[in-house]
């Protein structure tokens, strides 16, 4: 009689267990469609998880900057300055990502900076282009009696310190920048909406943020911030990685600011090479926001995404699943049929 009752307090107990087992199962099964997709983590969830790794850093830092500079005084973009602000947020953002990395199972190379390829063809095919694309602008701008060069600025030994300083500079800015809106997110909204759309939506909200942001900027200027963004994600789609959309970045910048020595989206060139006067209708010269903001740099842009599209026609930027995926899929399986195994548990689910 005792050991009867033993027997049946210890089916109970399975019983419960079991159902309890189940209960479990049942609504994780629920929830991981929420969380999880094809791909792994859901867009969303790891977006969210990039906005709050990189976001209280920065919300930090400028908040260290604005008691530091509680009196407003009017700041000169300098090499140093620039440099060192580009270099601690790419550092920062390769850290966030080096994380989102190991949390998705990819490698880190995955999100368009290879290590191996570092300042290899694709940069200096980038280089290039951009290099071309300035050059090209300002001398239609010259041809139309918008722009020329009065003189040299610079002098001696001050021409080789400031162009390795600016090229240094620029090189963190194409770094940074790159990375931070083709880098990880455009990856991330590929991989949940599909390459051209996520290319656009970033594109276009990066040039509507210029437009207000920047008290200068016109239409014209921000319609090109946003072809800038598109051929930088073009160069992305043909090559693979982001080293010839940071080859351009960095020429494009260098070009204007330290060879050309006119306004970059309002900001005044500074230790530049040539001195130059932009003079003529706003649609020209793009104003005090420069070149940007003149109708022939979209022109320009056009015509350096027509002529790369000629020479790199297959598209190579591969959106992977993450490397553990198909093991943790079949370890699942396997914790479930383990689970449904027991005799109790086939009861409960019928």
């Amino acid at each position: 009689m005792g050991l009867s009752k033993q027997q049946n307090a210890a089916g109970d107990a399975t019983l419960l267990a079991a159902g309890t087992s189940h209960t479990r199962l049942r609504l994780a099964r629920q929830l991981n469609p929420i969380f999880r997709g094809p791909n792994g983590l859901r867009v969303g969830w790891r977006l969210f998880i990039v906005l709050a790794l990189a976001g209280i850093p920065l919300v930090a830092l400028f908040a260290i900057a604005g008691v530091g500079g509680s009196q407003a005084k009017p700041i000169t973009i300098t090499p140093l300055l620039l440099g060192e602000n580009d270099a601690i947020l790419f550092l920062m953002l390769c850290i966030v990502t080096w994380i989102m990395a190991k949390i998705e199972h990819r490698r880190f190379s995955t999100y368009g900076l290879p290590a191996r390829q570092a300042l290899g063809k694709d940069f200096w095919v980038g280089s290039l282009c951009g290099f071309a694309a300035i050059s090209g602008t300002l001398l239609t701008m010259f041809l139309l009696h918008g722009f020329r060069i009065t003189g040299l600025a610079l002098h001696g030994t001050a021409i080789l310190s400031s162009l390795v300083e600016w090229s240094i500079a620029f090189l963190l800015v194409g770094l940074f920048e790159e990375y931070a809106f083709r880098g990880y997110v455009q990856y991330t909204l590929a991989s949940g909406i599909g390459f051209w759309p996520a290319a656009f939506l970033i594109s276009g909200l990066f040039g509507l943020a210029h437009f207000i942001i920047n008290p200068n900027e016109n239409v014209v200027g921000s319609v090109a911030v946003v072809m800038f963004g598109l051929l930088l994600c073009l160069f992305l789609r043909r090559t693979g990685n982001l080293w010839c959309a940071v080859g351009f970045h960095f020429a494009y910048d260098w070009g204007q600011t330290f060879l050309y020595g006119v306004p970059d989206s309002g900001i005044v060139p500074y230790h530049n090479l040539f001195n130059t006067v932009l003079s003529g209708p706003r649609w020209l010269t793009g104003g005090t926001v420069g070149p940007e903001a003149s109708v022939l740099t979209p022109i320009a842009l056009l015509v350096v995404a027509l002529v790369f599209s000629r020479y790199y026609r297959e598209n190579r930027y591969q959106i992977t699943k993450p490397v553990s995926s198909s093991a943790s899929s079949r370890v699942t399986s396997s914790l479930v049929v383990a689970k449904f195994s027991h005799p109790w548990s086939r009861f409960l689910s019928e």
